[in-house]
């Protein structure tokens, strides 16, 4: 970790947990300066070894706010994360007519990307559903249709063995459209919040609100709501797919990486904002997948202050989108993938070089430069992939 503090341009330090300046693009740097000169921002901003550019807030972004809540500084897939789950198969009893099988009965199953359930889906999340905020009133229908299936992008449903050849099912799913909804209309309704109160910004991507007016308390009960819907969407497909495979969990490890909570750090309470970064209190169990087809961790916390408690959340993009699909054919993903011996099903293949090892960073760099963070408990292989 090594920190940048330049009087003149920032308002607070920044600390990167890289090795140089060097390792982080242009774009996730100069987002990054400019959340060290907003007025609320707290201590200082760090940047996890997998920081790469997003929209405002480079995803691998932690920030302390001082009643201030930012849209953008949560991202889009309000709630993201990852749901684990350790079986008690074992690697001799699998064979790839069986994961074929298990695959196949996931796909029927499991609506993918675009695809929603046919059927309402009941929860006890929508018990204590907050119809009074209109953009939520607004899709509820929709949301009951939503529940229990995969999004589409870097989501993924995997089967894994650890080094005792323990078949763990890995989950990386978020808030399907409902938090995207939330997320762009609340930032359309924090700019002209700022434009009113005449917020000075380095950008109007970090529009914010103030967390006990009005709107900022209707956007951190939306953003909450769509935290427990997240978990609710995983914890849903996980039950479906331990019953496909006739499993029961022996342990079930469930993480967000995209919110904002109530946190105390350094002794005051602050809007903790996690954009692409994992809660990695001491001793608190967490869960960083590699990219597709590449290898991923169980960690153990080790409640880093300077980090805020927390970790990467992942590899890390090395190459954005449309430069992966552009540089990388499907065809070369396919076959690195066959030669792994990993079977890979993908609602849309044109979307898999997204995904390829080459899209992004190397998982292990990354844990070493975040060995301050967290320990690595478990390591998983992963032996079939369900994309969405």
């Amino acid at each position: 970790m090594f920190t940048i503090f330049d009087k003149q341009e920032q308002r607070i330090p920044l600390k990167i947990w890289m090795s140089s300046e060097n390792e982080l693009e242009e774009g996730a740097f100069k987002q990054a300066m400019n959340l060290t000169q907003l007025s609320f921002a707290y201590r200082h901003i760090a940047l996890m070894p997998d920081a790469h550019q997003g929209y405002g807030m480079p995803i691998g972004g932690v920030l302390a706010a001082e009643n201030a809540i930012i849209p953008n500084a949560v991202g889009l897939d309000i709630g993201c994360g990852m749901r684990a789950a350790k079986t008690s198969r074992l690697a001799s009893d699998i064979s790839p007519q069986w994961l074929n099988l298990m695959m196949k009965n996931i796909n029927r199953t499991i609506p993918r990307g675009f695809e929603w359930h046919k059927k309402t889906q009941k929860h006890p999340v929508f018990d204590d559903f907050p119809d009074h905020i209109g953009i939520l009133a607004a899709e509820f229908n929709k949301i009951k249709h939503q529940l229990g299936t995969l999004g589409g992008g870097n989501h993924f449903i995997e089967f894994q063995l650890d080094s005792e050849d323990n078949l763990w099912i890995m989950v990386h799913s978020g808030s399907r459209n409902i938090g995207k909804k939330v997320a762009e209309h609340f930032h359309r309704r924090a700019v002209k919040s700022c434009e009113t109160r005449n917020e000075p910004l380095p950008t109007k991507e970090l529009s914010f609100f103030q967390l006990d007016s009005p709107d900022g308390q209707e956007y951190f009960t939306a953003m909450t709501w769509c935290q427990k819907f997240s978990r609710a969407n995983r914890e849903t497909m996980m039950h479906v797919i331990l019953d496909i495979i006739g499993e029961s969990p022996r342990q079930m490890i469930d993480i967000h990486h995209n919110y904002a909570a109530l946190e105390e750090h350094f002794g005051k309470t602050v809007v903790l904002h996690r954009k692409g970064a994992v809660k990695a209190d001491k001793g608190a169990i967490g869960v960083i997948p590699g990219s597709m087809g590449t290898h991923s961790y169980i960690i153990e916390g080790l409640g880093d202050p300077e980090s805020f408690n927390s970790s990467a959340h992942g590899a890390g993009r090395r190459l954005g989108r449309r430069q992966a699909r552009r540089i990388i054919p499907v065809e070369t993903v396919l076959r690195q993938m066959e030669e792994k011996g990993i079977p890979v099903s993908a609602a849309n293949k044109r979307e898999l070089p997204e995904e390829a090892d080459e899209a992004y960073k190397d998982l292990d760099y990354v844990m070493h430069q975040q060995r301050d963070l967290v320990r690595i408990i478990t390591k998983l292989r992963p032996i079939a992939v369900v994309k969405g």
